[in-house]
């Protein structure tokens, strides 16, 4: 009996390394990148539609957020700046329910993407430009970026 649960041991604990490993693997390439949104004192949460290329309010000022939506998974250094400077950001999943809005993710739910918050740290405008690698197979860069006034 001892070799037996020995034997069930290494197969269980083999086939969660091999899951562990072959994550990246199933993982869905990089779909979309976009700036969603633009959050400064001076206006608030401005909602970033497709395709626009420039925030609409007059952002300028400190204290200035970008948040962008990744879906699909990129690489764990993604690129963003602000007029070619770097600028540091925080990564949360984002996971899809059944009715297919996009939300934080509980325990058991499915990740389909990650939110980047970005602070500018004292900048006030400029390009915001962000670009990201899959993390496998296609391995594709998408890009966005947004002039934010």
């Amino acid at each position: 009996m001892g070799k037996r649960w020995m034997k069930a041991f290494w197969v269980l604990a083999g086939l969660m390394a091999g899951s562990n490993a072959a994550l990246p693997a199933s993982a869905a390439p990089l779909t979309q990148v976009k700036v969603i949104k633009v959050q400064s004192p001076a206006c608030g949460l401005e909602d970033i539609a497709d395709n626009q290329t420039q925030t609409q309010c007059n952002h300028s000022g400190p204290n200035i957020k970008v948040y962008v939506l990744e879906v699909g998974y990129g690489q764990n250094q993604p690129h963003a700046t602000l007029d070619g400077f770097e600028v540091n950001g925080t990564r949360a999943p984002v996971c899809a329910f059944d009715n297919g809005n996009l939300t934080e993710c509980t325990p058991g739910s499915n990740t389909v993407g990650s939110l980047y918050t970005f602070d500018l740290a004292g900048k006030q405008e400029g390009t915001f430009s962000f670009s990201n690698t899959s993390l496998n197979a296609p391995r594709n860069t998408m890009s966005t970026q947004l002039y934010i006034k």
